[in-house]
């Protein structure tokens, strides 16, 4: 991970927004400037402007943070830091834990007493929000969003673009492919596949449920 900036350009105002500012603040960055093209020309966050629009050349020390919860978002906002040719900042909260030889990848969020295991590898602009738990030999692709008390077993191979809601649990050693949702408190206990959404215990397709439920 880069050196820790001095100030922070946000893309973005919403509620994540303000978990990354928070984090920022617990880091001791000492400069915030949210952009956000809906934002009111009133808006502040604890004394920290928001702007509509920011196409400048970033102050020294600056880098920039991409802090959209919904992973196409983000990954449109990394785009626009690495186009702009801006720093891009990895926020990883001081209460977190992080094992030994695990990698975080550029970009990441890493919440308030999240843990990611030894030997884990976190991809590009991830969020491993407060609570989480991605456990040993991990690997988490691209753009995924591991949400608040999500916990992640051990050995786990989770794709790009995946989404796990509040609470779910995938156990030891199971495999999510890229663009698959799993809704709150779900629990996958096998491999997933399909792209789609998945909801329950144990976790099984809303298309399926649908199904089942015509029977």
């Amino acid at each position: 991970m880069s050196a820790l900036p001095r100030g922070l350009v946000i893309l973005g105002f919403g509620g994540h927004a303000r978990s990354v500012a928070d984090i920022a603040l617990a880091l001791d960055i000492k400069e915030l400037l949210f952009v956000d093209e809906a934002a009111r020309a009133d808006e502040s966050l604890w004394g920290f402007p928001v702007r509509k629009t920011f196409n400048d050349k970033l102050p020294d020390g600056w880098q920039a943070f991409a802090a959209s919860g919904n992973n196409q978002f983000r990954h449109h906002q990394v785009a626009t830091i690495l186009g702009r040719s801006w720093p891009l900042a990895t926020l990883i909260s001081p209460t977190a834990t992080i094992g030994s030889e695990a990698i975080i990848s550029a970009g990441c969020f890493i919440g308030h007493q999240a843990h990611i295991g030894p030997l884990s590898s976190i991809g590009t602009a991830c969020i491993i929000n407060t609570h989480a738990v991605v456990d040993h030999e991990c690997k988490i692709g691209d753009y995924t969003h591991v949400s608040v008390n999500s916990s992640v077993a051990g050995r786990c191979r989770l794709g790009s673009f995946v989404f796990l809601g509040a609470g779910a649990v995938v156990i030891d050693n199971v495999h999510i492919a890229d663009s698959i949702t799993v809704g709150a408190g779900g629990v996958v206990i096998k491999s997933l596949v399909e792209p789609g959404t998945y909801v329950g215990v144990p976790a099984r397709s809303v298309k399926a449920n649908k199904d089942r439920g015509r029977r």
